[in-house]
């Protein structure tokens, strides 16, 4: 039917240029206002390109934001090419088939207006101030107003990787919006080490944000939530000769699942796990590296790690997060340069859908919920252990050393 009635507007197309007629705006968008997937600009799904960190007066509620950065990884680099790649690998995505089979909407023809915001600039020359332009981009980003004036809450964001590391400037803007955040880290490494855990003598301010680090200082500026985070799909060796990593991982408040697990959980097991501990009326980051998938699905990463996860089974878990009250997410880690046949940028492209569908099956957000996590925080006032952001960020190399080797010896 699509094909028809293409034809036949540009059939008429050709009539009335042939006559003279003047064409009319609404036929000039029948005529030439849809593209098929290998054309057209290369935005996600096809969806409306604005560079929202430039535009103030713009109104949104869900953006699609790249960040090109792998400069804190610890193995293979090549991330920064991601946002590309997993919008190349979503063309076959637009909102005139965009109906999600598994959820029963329509992501992009529902209530919510989304966007392709971009990417943000992120320089590959300095990590320091990388890290300050991209929390700065986000800062300038959840200034931006939702479409529904009465929601009070800014626009939410699907962000596309990168490396990992770009989790820990976004958790800290989110949290002067949401405050406390649970998050649902989909990975095959914990990501919780200690920077001074990296096998060097060298050090530096630039060598503590790295893509295995951030979780553990997101602990430490008191950006998580206490007890209601979670790893999933878990398989990767760890240090030493016995527990350590995971003894050490306990203290950042995250609970474990590993990948293995699903051999006698099955998936909805897995997802049941998931939903016990992270509440349904508390702010939500889902965070998908890419290495929580099999090799075999996903070769297009930095650190591949074997026995992991399926697509089918990573969307099926997805599907059964969608009433959780997720703030944010993203989609790290895919390097396309490692990849084959665009399988992993594909399976991101659809993961990313995934996760767009579930902000908008929930709906918008309730602020008195948000409001509520806040002052819960305030009530609880600031733990010994965390340190806040502008203090953390201040501290001199050798008090910042001293400072992270004090928490390892559990002295502060």
């Amino acid at each position: 039917m699509l094909m028809r009635s293409v034809l036949f507007s540009l059939a008429c197309a050709n009539a009335v240029l042939a006559s003279g007629t003047t064409v009319l705006e609404e036929d000039l968008e029948q005529m030439w206002g849809q593209d098929w997937p290998f054309s057209g600009i290369q935005t996600f799904a096809h969806l409306p390109h604005e560079k929202c960190l430039m535009n103030r007066s713009l109104d949104f509620d869900i953006g699609v934001i790249g960040i090109p950065f792998d400069t804190a990884v610890t193995y293979r680099p090549g991330a920064r090419f991601g946002p590309q790649a997993i919008r190349k690998s979503s063309q076959r995505q637009t909102s005139m088939r965009g109906f999600n089979f598994r959820a029963g909407i329509n992501p992009y023809q529902d209530w919510a207006k989304v966007l392709d915001c971009g990417d943000v600039p992120v320089t590959p020359m300095d990590n320091n101030l990388a890290l300050q332009m991209m929390g700065a981009a986000y800062h300038n980003l959840l200034n931006r107003n939702s479409t529904l004036k009465q929601a009070e809450l800014p626009p939410r964001f699907a962000t596309l990787g990168g490396d990992h590391s770009i989790i820990l400037p976004i958790l800290r803007q989110l949290h002067k919006i949401y405050g406390p955040i649970s998050v649902i880290h989909f990975d095959s490494h914990l990501d919780t080490w200690a920077p001074s855990k990296y096998p060097s003598y060298w050090h530096s301010n630039n060598s503590d944000f790295t893509h295995g680090s951030m979780l553990w200082i997101a602990k430490q500026e008191g950006l998580l939530s206490e007890n209601s985070n979670v790893h999933a799909g878990l398989r990767t060796r760890l240090s030493g000769v016995g527990w350590d990593d995971y003894e050490e991982d306990k203290e950042t408040g995250f609970h474990r699942i590993e990948c293995d697990e699903i051999l006698d959980i099955g998936v909805r097991g897995i997802a049941r796990k998931i939903l016990d501990i992270v509440p349904k009326d508390k702010p939500v980051y889902i965070s998908v590296d890419i290495d929580v998938l099999d090799p075999s699905a996903a070769p297009g990463t930095g650190t591949v790690e074997v026995g992991g996860l399926l697509t089918r089974e990573l969307i099926s878990i997805i599907r059964q997060l969608d009433g959780l009250s997720l703030i944010g997410a993203d989609v790290v880690e895919v390097s396309p340069a490692y990849d084959q046949s665009d399988i992993t940028s594909t399976a991101a492209s659809q993961i990313v859908y995934e996760l767009i569908t579930n902000m908008v099956k929930k709906g918008p957000l309730d602020p008195a919920m948000i409001q509520a996590n806040k002052n819960s925080e305030m009530d609880q006032g600031d733990k010994p252990q965390n340190l806040a952001e502008n203090e953390y960020q201040s501290l001199g190399e050798g008090a910042r050393q001293n400072f992270m080797e004090s928490l390892l010896q559990g002295r502060v």
